[in-house]
Formats: structure tokens, C-alpha cells, sequence
């Protein structure tokens, strides 16, 4: 049997993030079939890094995970740092000094796991990397690149044009892509379509069947209400959607519309009757909501994928999303299953247009769900991970 280790920056049940959670659904299926360690840190909050795990080693739902100190906090100047050097950048080009401070600074700093990774390359077949942008990606991938797999999780942003990925993105094995844009923006940028590849998401499972009345009464929500899940962060242009929901209650002073928000508050959160925000919430109360919603939204400019998005199309929800993001509104494009925006004023137009047209909004609602089944079904895209590292 091949031994297979997973590499990301955070890991655990009670980490809320995007590529995390993602990681974790992957280690948890590909350990049916392979023998899987996870390496990741001991931190749980990605804005400090702070060592809160205690144990070196654990079992989480079957999979091995071994975690390793962060070495120091993200710096305080972190912020003041990247700024200056994407300023830097606009005048001089790219630096691969100011690089390796960069991520040193951003964190998260752990050179135990490196070293584990390099003394222990041999005891696994593959090695996989998940998100490109991290310590753990940058210096423990070259230290096993002739067996590593790369899911870069990659968009469009500012740190993907530095310097030090020209070198990371030519070194794995292979690829592992979520959508069919994030394939092309890698390829493009690096050059690396000599590259084995494949493209495939990832599966989305509802736990139980959602009961929509249960969420209502436990929380009194009675009126109409869009839904949004996830960290509320400025990195996800929440203040932008909280800007607009106001916008749009002050335009429309006789609408109930509420705006429900489930995840870490991590920015401010406007002071409104019309804004509720439930914080961290159990899996069956999130699925419970997303499945009472009139719709879900997403308005972050940065995604390479988008479980939530997927989870409330598997729900016959459909999602209204940022038009800026090129994966977002492919999956509105692809699917039939939402609407995206460019401005406040297609954002108003979009919850006009789904509370007034019923007829293509639960045409709007099957579309989703058969954007789901025909593209992110667990069985056909593990079989292409098997396939994958049988051939690495």
C-alpha cells in the first residue's frame, strides 16, 4: 500500500477554512485506499499562527495527523511589509530576498516540519501540497519535488506574480486543479502544460437531509433572508457586501430582506436588525441554513474553487457572486445555477430580479443541483486521485 502525505499549513475539526477543510475531505477518502499522514502545525488561527493544538500526533476520522510548533507568531508588521513590498514591485520588479522575509513574516514559520519532510522523504511514496502560498508549500515542496503533487488553490492575486513561484510552480510532479480556470491561469503564467495534470474539484456531500423549519425556529428567523459562509473578512470583501445589503434596505425600505452570516468574524460587522451574524456554527445548523436561504452570496474578488458554493448548489440553492472572480462566475455561466455582479447596481438587480421572476428562479434552483451530479460526485473525482499517484 502507498504511504501518501498531505501537507497544509492548518488541519483539525475545528478549522474553518477553505483549502483546509478541502484538505481534510481529500485525507479522510484517500485514506480508504492508501496509508495517509497529514503534516500541518499546531496553530488554529491563520492570523497568528499561536500554537494551540498540544499533541504531536493524532488520529482525526481515520487519518494520521503530525503536528509541528510554529516557531513565532505572524509578525506585527506583516502588513506594513507586504504593502511596502508590492510597492516595491510596481517600481523595481520582484525580489527573492524580500520574498523569503515575506514569507517568513506571513508565516506559518515552522522549520520543524520542514526538517521532517526532508529527513523523512523517503518513508512516503507522495507527497501532496495544499495552497501554494504558505512556508510549508515554498520550502518543504523543493525538498521532495520529484514526488510531489501541487494543488495550488491559485487565483488571480499579487503574491501569485512573485518571483519565487517561477521556481515552485516547474518543480511538482504533477497538478491538481479545482476548476478549468485556475488550470489555465497556471498554466499561462508558468509555462508548465509539460506537466502532468488533471483537473478535479472536489466532491460535496450533505451529511443529512437539511430541515430548512428546524434552522427558522431554532434561531427566529422568519423572514426571507440570503446566506454567507465563511470567515467575514475583508480578504473576502464582506465590508463591500455589508455596504451593498444596506444599500439595497435603504433603497428598498419596505423589504424584509435579512442578510445571515455564519463564520469567524474577523472584520467589523455594520450594526443592523437586518444583519444577523451567527459566528461558528455546527455542520447541520450550516446546512440546515443554506438550505432556507432564498439564495446564497459570495462576494469575494479570490477563490479557486468554493465549497460553499458548491454546497448550496448541491441544496438547489442558488448563489449570487462576485463577476470580478473569474471561477465564480464560471460556475454561474457553467451552470445556469446564479447570477454575478459587477456593482452595486447588478447586485440590486440580482435580488430584484430572484424575488420577482419565480418561474426562472426554481428553473435557477435545478440548474444548480444538476451542475452538482454532473461535476462533483466523490466516486469519479477519487478515482482520478488513485489514478493520479499510481502513475507518480
Amino acid at each position: 500500500m502507498k504511504k501518501i502525505a498531505l501537507v497544509n499549513q492548518r488541519y483539525g475539526l475545528e478549522v474553518n477554512g477553505g483549502s483546509e477543510y478541502y484538505t481534510r475531505l481529500i485525507a479522510e477518502r484517500l485514506a480508504n485506499h492508501f496509508e495517509v499522514d497529514v503534516i500541518t502545525t499546531k496553530a488554529l488561527d491563520y492570523t497568528t499562527w499561536a500554537n494551540y493544538y498540544k499533541n504531536d500526533v493524532e488520529k482525526i476520522n481515520g487519518v494520521n495527523v503530525l503536528r509541528f510548533p510554529v516557531k513565532a507568531l505572524r509578525a506585527d508588521d506583516f502588513n506594513d511589509y507586504n504593502g511596502r513590498y508590492l510597492e516595491y514591485i510596481r517600481t523595481n520588479g520582484t525580489d527573492l530576498k524580500r520574498e523569503d522575509v515575506w514569507f517568513e513574516k506571513q508565516g506559518p514559520l515552522c522549520p520543524d516540519a520542514i526538517d521532517y519532510i526532508r529527513k523523512n522523504k523517503d518513508k512516503y511514496d507522495v507527497f501532496i501540497f495544499v495552497t501554494y502560498l504558505y512556508y510549508l508549500t515554498v520550502k518543504g515542496l523543493p525538498e521532495v519535488a520529484e514526488k510531489a503533487v501541487l494543488i495550488p488553490t491559485a487565483h488571480e492575486e499579487p503574491f501569485i506574480h512573485f518571483k519565487t513561484f517561477e521556481t515552485i510552480f516547474n518543480l511538482p510532479k504533477a497538478f491538481v486543479f479545482l476548476t478549468d480556470e485556475e488550470k489555465s491561469l497556471v498554466q499561462n503564467l508558468f509555462s508548465c502544460k509539460n506537466i502532468m495534470c488533471d483537473v478535479m474539484g472536489t466532491g460535496v456531500e450533505i451529511p443529512s437531509v437539511p430541515d430548512a423549519a428546524a434552522f427558522r425556529e431554532k434561531y427566529n428567523i422568519n423572514d426571507e433572508y440570503i446566506i454567507y459562509v465563511g470567515r467575514i473578512d475583508e480578504g473576502k470583501d464582506c465590508p463591500m457586501l455589508f455596504k451593498y445589503f444596506l444599500e439595497y434596505k435603504k433603497r428598498h425600505s419596505e423589504s424584509k430582506l435579512k442578510l445571515i452570516l455564519m463564520g469567524k468574524q474577523v472584520c467589523d460587522i455594520p450594526k443592523s436588525n437586518d444583519i444577523i451574524s451567527l459566528g461558528f456554527v455546527s455542520e447541520e445548523d450550516k446546512f440546515n441554513g443554506i438550505c432556507a436561504a432564498k439564495c446564497l452570496v459570495l462576494p469575494s474578488k479570490f477563490e479557486s474553487l468554493s465549497i460553499s458554493v458548491l454546497e448550496a448548489m448541491s441544496l438547489s440553492v442558488p448563489v449570487i457572486v462576485n463577476g470580478v472572480c473569474q471561477v465564480l462566475k464560471g460556475h454561474c455561466t457553467k451552470s445556469n445555477g446564479g447570477l454575478y455582479y459587477m456593482n452595486y447596481f447588478e447586485f440590486e438587480g440580482i435580488i430584484d430580479y430572484i424575488f420577482s421572476h419565480n418561474t426562472e428562479y426554481l428553473q435557477m434552483r435545478l440548474n444548480a443541483r444538476k451542475y452538482i451530479t454532473d461535476n462533483y460526485e466523490w466516486d469519479a473525482i477519487m478515482k482520478k486521485f488513485e489514478n493520479l499517484i499510481s502513475s507518480i
